[in-house]
């Protein structure tokens, strides 16, 4: 049984009484099978609580002379806000510049989801990315930027739907280099229509 068949009945008890307090009937018709949705559905969007950075990027370092700006730009994220429980979305942006050491492409947009895939506020995602890439590669700079719209932005308070917030991580040669902090920059700007 995988994490996400395990039954957690206590979380479904509490779904069914977050809609006894809205004034909902959990037995009706639409709502019958909604504490067990919601139950699965929370499960899934915050499995990152049960993956590290470590065991993703492991087994996947290899050693290469190539000193280039590596950038994997575009990458999709859905993550939870921590104040609301609403999703927040976008784009992350990742770039390094290696020191001996790259990583196995598919490795960065898996770590992403290890840190999206928990409850967060964007800042601190941007930096947990960062952080884990420069822990794990030593690699002369790292760059992450991320853009995201908020429905808790969205739906309620401000209600601004092309609100979108843009967080960025710069550390080493990214943060002391104008020019390499520029380079990537220029290099993930997204073409809108």
């Amino acid at each position: 049984m995988t994490e996400s068949t395990i039954v957690k009945p206590e979380l479904q008890e509490l779904v069914r009484e977050i809609l006894l307090r809205l004034g909902e009937d959990p037995e009706r018709e639409g709502l019958r099978r909604t504490p067990s949705r919601v139950e699965k559905a929370l499960t899934y969007l915050t499995r990152g609580y049960k993956q590290d950075a470590e065991s993703v990027l492991n087994g996947a370092v290899f050693t290469s002379d190539y000193d280039e700006m590596v950038i994997v730009k575009e990458i999709d994220f859905f993550s939870l806000c921590e104040h609301h429980l609403l999703p927040f979305f976008g784009k992350c942006h990742i770039a390094y510049l290696p020191d001996k050491r790259i990583v196995g492409l598919s490795k960065l947009p898996r770590l992403v989801d290890v840190f999206s895939r928990r409850l967060q506020v964007q800042e601190k995602l941007t930096m947990e990315i960062a952080r884990a890439i420069e822990d794990k590669l030593k690699p002369k700079g790292v760059g992450v930027v991320m853009e995201a719209a908020h429905l808790c932005v969205m739906m309620r308070g401000v209600e601004k739907q092309n609100a979108q917030m843009v967080t960025s991580s710069m550390r080493g040669r990214f943060r002391s280099d104008v020019k390499t902090r520029d380079e990537f920059l220029e290099l993930i700007k997204i073409r809108r229509a």
